[in-house]
């Protein structure tokens, strides 16, 4: 009889079962030794890699701070997850729906779409920015005061995107200003109340 065949009794030998249990226990010391010997090399691994930040200074709401990033940092993520500006929204992260629309030099512009390295002596304006003290700006006075909004999510890159709209100067008409401000999505519909909101702003 093989030895790795039962025997007439359906049973596995002795010697097999030694065998198999041996094999088993020499697996488990391997591996065991093998992930320590990983442990130890990780940290190591890590330890050595180079610090692949550089600093970026960027001037927001009139405040110039220095702070370190990857040059692959967006603006959106330098300003909510680096200087705690999280006025500005991070909603579709590709540039569709406006959420996270700031000023730069005045103009409109998707913060998740541009390097923050890019800004580099550029005035950023966010929302937390726009208002004087306790004056609100004209477009967030006229936002409540034509409840302009409902979740609220949207909000920021709206008001931010009115601002750069009426300092354009192009829009003349309502459906100028639905046209101009299309890039601005508000999921809960309140289209009507915003063109009101900006059609104020733009006579004040």
């Amino acid at each position: 009889m093989h030895e790795n065949e039962p025997d007439s009794s359906g049973e596995y030998s002795r010697r097999t079962l030694l065998k198999s249990a041996a094999v088993i226990g020499a697996g488990v010391v391997l591996a065991k030794h093998g992930n320590a010997a990983q442990a130890e090399v990780a940290p190591a691994a890590m330890e050595s890699e180079p610090d692949t930040t550089v600093p970026v200074t960027l001037t927001i709401n009139g405040s110039t701070r220095t702070i370190p990033l990857e040059p692959r940092v967006t603006l959106l993520d330098a300003l909510r997850e680096h200087l705690n500006l999280q006025g500005t929204k991070k909603g579709c992260d590709h540039g569709q729906c406006g959420a996270c629309t700031v000023l730069v030099n005045g103009t409109r512009v998707n913060s998740c779409l541009t390097l923050a390295i890019m800004h580099t002596g550029d005035q950023i304006t966010t929302i937390e920015g726009l208002a004087q003290g306790d004056a609100l700006h004209p477009v967030q006075s006229a936002f409540i005061e034509h409840d302009a909004f409902q979740c609220g999510y949207c909000t920021p890159g709206q008001i931010c995107s009115a601002v750069g709209l009426i300092k354009e100067g192009r829009c003349k008409t309502d459906d100028d200003i639905r046209e101009m401000m299309a890039g601005n999505l508000c999921r809960c519909g309140a289209y009507v109340n915003i063109v009101a909101a900006v059609r104020q702003a733009m006579q004040s």
